[in-house]
């Protein structure tokens, strides 16, 4: 697997440590952007389309502009082409608020466009989570949109790698289960497959989404609803959704063993692989 990253800003490819965007850009100084994480397979980004709708989500709720279509294909397609086909890897693509002043207030000299891609292992096939003492705001600005903001997702992740984690999981300020920092999850009580809703503060994750339909498609009960915290300590199964990871199996929390991947988590993922290979654009 090659460790190289493609890297397009604002209309031109750039070496990954070239000097490309402004000091004072607002996505530096305050963390004032956006971005979504695409897998890639075969050359081919899958669910572009959902994507594309869920970036311009956050900027509407970051109260930015909606994303130029044209200008993001235009670096989509630069990094794809830049190399071989991309395998299995991931695409990541990040709007800013733009140049702006050393403080919370915007400038008004539009938008930084970054697109970059690169290689990724594909998901081991079964992991394990650690929870963390911090919480999501469900009432915060910017509950459930995929802002740039990610130092307490840092922080988060580092402590649960501590625990022997791949993975933090949250709750929110309700003590009920909510997200991971870069993934939504599911867990089985009672032989029914359970998410938490996205008034629980969770991002709107689109494999997420497309799991909940893929599942359904096949016959497969998906609840969304609120679930205690403490959950994580009776569920019988688990599992993650993401980007990269697609359904994966929990193996263990905090510690606990589950099986994985348990009899529902498997036709979950029988679900999504059948529904993902009819089209790269579900």
């Amino acid at each position: 697997m090659s460790n190289e990253v493609r890297v397009w800003v604002n209309g031109r490819t750039v070496g990954a440590d070239e000097p490309a965007l402004a000091a004072l850009d607002h996505g530096i100084t305050v963390g004032d952007g956006a971005f979504e994480t695409c897998k890639v397979v075969d050359g081919e980004v899958f669910a572009a389309e959902r994507h594309f709708a869920r970036m311009d989500r956050t900027l509407r709720g970051l109260g930015l502009e909606p994303a130029d279509r044209a200008v993001l294909q235009e670096g989509i397609d630069a990094v794809l082409a830049a190399g071989e086909p991309i395998g299995f890897g991931r695409l990541r693509y990040t709007i800013t608020g733009g140049p702006g002043p050393l403080g919370s207030d915007r400038g008004g000299q539009g938008m930084s466009y970054i697109v970059t891609a690169a290689e990724a292992a594909p998901p081991a096939a079964t992991t394990a989570v650690a929870t963390v003492p911090w919480t999501r705001n469900e009432r915060a600005a910017t509950a459930g949109l995929k802002t740039t903001s990610y130092a307490e997702n840092v922080i988060a992740l580092a402590h649960a790698k501590a625990k022997g984690g791949t993975e933090a999981i949250f709750a929110n300020n309700r003590d009920e289960l909510c997200e991971g920092t870069g993934s939504n999850i599911f867990v089985v009580v009672d032989d029914v497959v359970r998410t938490p809703p996205l008034d629980s503060g969770c991002l709107a994750g689109i494999t997420r989404e497309l799991t909940i339909e893929f599942a359904r498609a096949a016959g497969i009960e998906v609840v969304e609803e609120a679930l205690p915290f403490s959950v994580l300590e009776r569920a019988d199964e688990a599992f993650l959704t993401s980007s990269t990871r697609d359904a994966q199996p929990v193996h263990a929390i905090d510690g606990r063993e589950l099986t994985a991947p348990g009899p529902l988590t498997l036709r979950i993922q029988e679900a999504f692989a059948q529904g993902s290979a009819e089209s790269v654009n579900p």
